[in-house]
């Protein structure tokens, strides 16, 4: 294990650093008073666990494939940009576009996020890419998602007692979302429908909510009482009638 005190630090020392932590072959990295610091873990391809105490900058692990990454704060935006595999665990809030282009790995957070959670998201290959948000999210959620599973349980709602902001799955063409608690249809893009989860829908997604609730220590059995509702695009060409003739 290796301590680095990040105070002061411009994001390019820190990623230095990190990496050649990583190169000399360390398992585990606590870093302290990270402020704002950009592409922490950022196309690391080991798995190594890396802590983070404060506030990482923006692109926290983007196109990173294997590495665990812990944040005891909050982040701001692009967490998990086009992230092939690993794990994103976050004791706080995340900002906008978590998750955009995702392809594998899984994000976890406790608290809420921004706009556009899951924009571009899609599998690739073996890959499945996962994002579970504990509180609400903003608008556009989903948007232009192609594949994978995104979890809003709404534990926390937002000023209006919402879950989600508008707009949810605009351009939605693949993958689902599920969301704990009730959708207003009116919030849904035109490309998407709300479904009730079947037995076999709410088994596939129960291991994430039990992983949520071991990371942050919620009671499984209390957040699992309350009614799933799925929501998934309904044709897997939403603009196809645009452009044929």
């Amino acid at each position: 294990m290796v301590g680095i005190d990040a105070k002061g630090w411009h994001y390019r020392e820190l990623n230095e650093t990190i990496w050649k932590a990583v190169g000399e072959g360390e398992n585990e990295i606590i870093v302290e008073n990270v402020c704002g610091q950009r592409y922490i873990g950022a196309g690391l391809k080991r798995k190594v666990k890396i802590l983070l105490n404060g506030v990482p900058g923006n692109d926290l692990g983007a196109f990173m494939d294997g590495p665990e990454i812990v944040v005891y704060g909050n982040c701001q935006d692009g967490v998990g940009n086009t992230m092939n595999s690993g794990k994103i665990v976050i004791h706080g809030c995340a900002g906008d576009i978590l998750g955009y282009s995702m392809r594998g790995g899984q994000i976890y957070v406790k608290g809420h996020a921004g706009y556009r959670v899951g924009i571009h998201m899609k599998a690739y290959k073996e890959r499945y890419p996962v994002i579970v948000v504990g509180g609400f999210v903003r608008d556009f959620l989903g948007e232009y998602m192609a594949g994978g599973l995104i979890l809003i349980l709404g534990l926390e709602r937002d000023e209006d007692g919402n879950v989600t902001g508008d707009f949810v799955g605009t351009g939605m063409h693949g993958g689902e979302i599920f969301v704990r608690g009730p959708v207003e249809e009116r919030k849904l893009g035109k490309e998407v429908k709300i479904f009730e989860p079947t037995i076999d829908d709410m088994n596939r997604v129960t291991p994430y909510v039990k992983e949520f609730c071991d990371l942050f220590g919620y009671n499984f059995e209390e957040v699992m009482s309350e009614k799933f509702v799925l929501l998934k695009p309904y044709t897997h060409r939403p603009y196809g009638r645009l452009y044929a003739y």
